[in-house]
């Protein structure tokens, strides 16, 4: 019954409105614009070999494709768990001067430096809210953590990174 479901679906529409935010996802987790890149379709094509399995009455085909970017992205962290520097995130596309961009970078470094800090639960809740610009309820699907735990999580950890800033 569940191929009835994933036939359905609009696979073109459902890419077209996913690829940026599991983009933006891996590229906040990974910081290499590469490594996103591989990891993003990696997740599609996961998905697209699984799309039998989907289940609408489940749940929705977001939640459903960040589970996979989620296993793909620990999958990738665990193997390159020594290689993987989070100050790689300065490598973010420019717009803007020279002195902009210096100044973003260096943002950016402070930033990766304080969250390096924070558990990988943290770091992974504060990538699927802000990379990957998912709501609160969506992370709990995604998390199995209960909604209202997400929020504290995710205030506590800016907390933390406004107090070190």
């Amino acid at each position: 019954m569940a191929w009835v479901f994933a036939r359905a679906l609009d696979w073109d529409a459902l890419y077209a409105d996913q690829l940026p935010r599991i983009y933006n996802y891996f590229r906040f987790r990974v910081g290499s614009d590469a490594d996103a890149e591989d990891l993003t379709a990696r997740t599609f094509e996961k998905a697209w070999q699984a799309r039998d399995r989907y289940r609408q009455d489940l749940a929705g085909f977001s939640t459903w494709l960040f589970a996979i970017a989620h296993n793909v992205a620990v999958d990738f962290l665990r193997s390159r768990r020594h290689q993987v520097p989070l100050d790689a995130a300065h490598e973010f596309p420019a717009d803007g001067t020279p002195e902009d961009d210096a100044a973003r970078d260096s943002d950016l470094e402070r930033l990766s430096a304080l969250a390096a800090h924070l558990s990988d639960r943290e770091q992974e809740l504060i990538a699927l809210k802000y990379g990957a610009a998912l709501d609160n309820r969506q992370i709990s699907r995604l998390t199995r953590l209960s909604e209202s735990n997400v929020g504290t999580i995710l205030h506590r950890a800016v907390q933390t990174l406004r107090s070190q800033w």
